[in-house]
């Protein structure tokens, strides 16, 4: 991967330097290009296909309105060897760091104003009329036929709503203010709420910023329908928990999601230490 991304910015003309940011599990490097770039490279093994993540940065730049604050994508590349695809992204610098780093799972409260709140919302609001075909698996309802009853011991809910939206909404992939959404690679169709309700989840650990969250999307979390996507956040995170993902985390996603379905969720054992 540093060979690649050195190839790409010797490609794309740009110089690379400061900190090299890893991706989960290494598949993607990012490093500062110039003075006002971003590279990014992301890598997949050639028998596997790459799936929606290979190409929702630049999908997003070109199909989401400029209404939704997010970096500009400038050039892409794409090339092959013996075992891998490796395709490079070449985006604006954002100076201003994400609301957290180092993970998803909140660890402060946010103090942000009213009108960073309302940009969230309205930039979700807008995302969610872009047409597309884009899904991740985990997003379908044969995902929740085959996992609802495990991991929240509920049959699965009927989704009754579908809408666009970003995916994977945590405080690491938002930046304020003014408000930024970063890191929209995975950003595909899924039941409304979802991004909220991920947001929240994640934010579970800091009652004070959950409430916050709560009273800016009412009708995400005030509506049974619409908590539909609350529950698929859950779950997914739930199944995250299994392998001992996040498990700082893991007892307040079980009691979340208790107090919406009025069901004891069915946690896996803990890891072995």
């Amino acid at each position: 991967m540093v060979r690649a991304h050195t190839a790409a910015a010797g490609t794309l003309c740009v110089r690379a330097h400061g900190e090299r940011t890893w991706g989960f599990k290494g598949r993607t490097l990012s490093r500062r290009a110039d003075d006002h770039r971003w590279l990014r490279v992301v890598s997949s093994p050639l028998d596997k296909e790459p799936g929606i993540t290979w190409d929702g940065t630049a999908c997003a730049d070109t199909l989401l309105p400029r209404s939704v604050p997010r970096p500009r994508v400038h050039d892409l590349l794409e090339w092959t060897d013996r075992t891998h695809r490796y395709r490079a992204e070449l985006s604006e610098h954002l100076p201003r760091p994400s609301l957290q780093s180092g993970g998803p799972v909140l660890t402060r409260d946010l103090d942000l104003p009213d009108t960073w709140w309302a940009d969230l919302r309205a930039a979700l609001t807008v995302t969610a009329t872009v047409p597309t075909r884009r899904q991740a698996g985990r997003m379908r309802t044969s995902w929740m036929d085959r996992h609802f009853h495990r991991l929240l011991g509920i049959p699965t809910v009927l989704v009754t709503s579908f809408t666009t939206g970003h995916g994977d909404l945590h405080a690491g992939n938002l930046l304020g203010p003014p408000l930024v959404i970063i890191d929209w690679e995975g950003w595909s169709r899924m039941p409304t709420g979802f991004d909220a309700g991920l947001f929240h989840a994640y934010s579970l650990r800091r009652p004070a910023t959950a409430a916050r969250i709560r009273a800016a999307f009412p009708d995400v979390f005030g509506t049974p329908e619409r908590r539909v996507g609350e529950l698929v956040a859950l779950a997914q995170l739930l199944q995250v928990s299994e392998p001992g993902g996040h498990p700082e985390l893991t007892p307040h996603l079980a009691r979340r999601a208790e107090q919406l379905t009025g069901v004891p969720v069915p946690l896996p054992p803990a890891p072995a230490t």
